[in-house]
């Protein structure tokens, strides 16, 4: 018997396959249930067979599923509703996004005006990011970032590919929601790259919580100062930090009492002493807390410790 969350992420491979140019469909919809429930991306690029990444790696799914440069047009047609200037904005930061919180990342030829990307045409290359969110992840983690039942500035951090935006996710939910033992609290989400959230049309794709306000395909720098003036929030959640001036804004809006959530790229949080970026951070004394995540046998293991 299929268990629960294995019907989840075969039903979402699945919804992701039903994006795809028609003759691709049928294709991608043959694999097994057991890599369907590990696919993280479908990938297509033009002159080369369409692509499963799994696990281990890129699978090709055969000669007939040779990609052109005319079914990466069409699968941009179909995802923008054969209309891509309601997508431009998100298709000059190079993806759109797809009913159900599916981001389409696209390669092509770029187009500037004065230095700015301000459209792809010619698309050469389409990933498309297989969405999952897993609600009740950070159920037995959001109690222990709270002391004397105050929350407490948290940093995720992990290599890339085990889940911190995922979990950066759902601990906004629950913050925002509130628990049976916390009180729900007003957050702020920046989603810099549009992965958190998934916003189509003003609608969050993926669960965020009822008390949670978005600020989609802003820079931090930006949105943060935005987000102070506008929405008044007790937390404020980010994704990747990678640039100083994010530093800045934070530290800015830390004066304003403002608590954080943020995800990091890094092996561990020794990192932290090794970097200049890093070490910047921590000598700004904006996190409390981190939560690292690291992978024993195929399972993923959560470490929180004072900072």
């Amino acid at each position: 018997m299929i268990a629960l969350a294995e019907c989840y992420s075969i039903n979402q491979y699945e919804q992701a396959a039903h994006l795809l140019p028609i003759r691709f469909q049928r294709i991608a919809l043959h694999l097994p249930d057991w890599q369907k429930e590990q696919a993280e991306e479908l990938r297509l690029r033009a002159g080369h067979p369409m692509t499963v990444l799994l696990p281990r790696g890129e699978q090709s799914l055969g000669p007939e599923a040779l990609v052109t440069q005319g079914d990466l047009e069409q699968l941009c047609d179909t995802v923008t509703g054969y209309s891509r200037y309601t997508a431009a904005e998100t298709m000059s930061r190079g993806y759109i996004t797809a009913k159900g919180g599916f981001r389409i990342g696209l390669c092509g030829t770029v187009v500037l005006q004065e230095g700015r990307s301000i459209n792809l045409r010619s698309l050469s290359s389409a990933c498309i990011r297989i969405a999952r969110e897993i609600p009740g992840l950070a159920d037995g983690l959001v109690d222990r970032l709270f002391q004397n039942g105050r929350y407490c500035s948290t940093l995720i951090i992990a290599p890339p590919g085990l889940g911190k935006t995922t979990l950066l996710r759902d601990l906004v939910r629950c913050l925002s929601d509130g628990t049976d033992a916390l009180p729900a609290h007003r957050v702020s989400l920046v989603d810099e790259r549009g992965e958190v959230a998934v916003m189509l049309e003003g609608q969050p794709q993926m669960e965020v919580g009822c008390h949670t306000d978005v600020m989609d395909s802003c820079p931090k720098s930006v949105a943060i100062p935005m987000l102070l003036r506008s929405a008044n929030p007790q937390i404020i959640a980010v994704d990747e930090i990678t640039q100083a001036r994010d530093l800045a804004a934070m530290e800015e809006a830390a004066y304003c009492g403002v608590r954080f959530l943020a995800t990091l790229h890094a092996d561990s949080a020794d990192d932290l002493h090794r970097r200049p970026l890093l070490q910047k951070l921590q000598k700004m004394h904006l996190f409390e807390k981190a939560i690292t995540i690291h992978m024993v046998d195929t399972l993923r293991r959560y470490t929180i410790r004072d900072l």
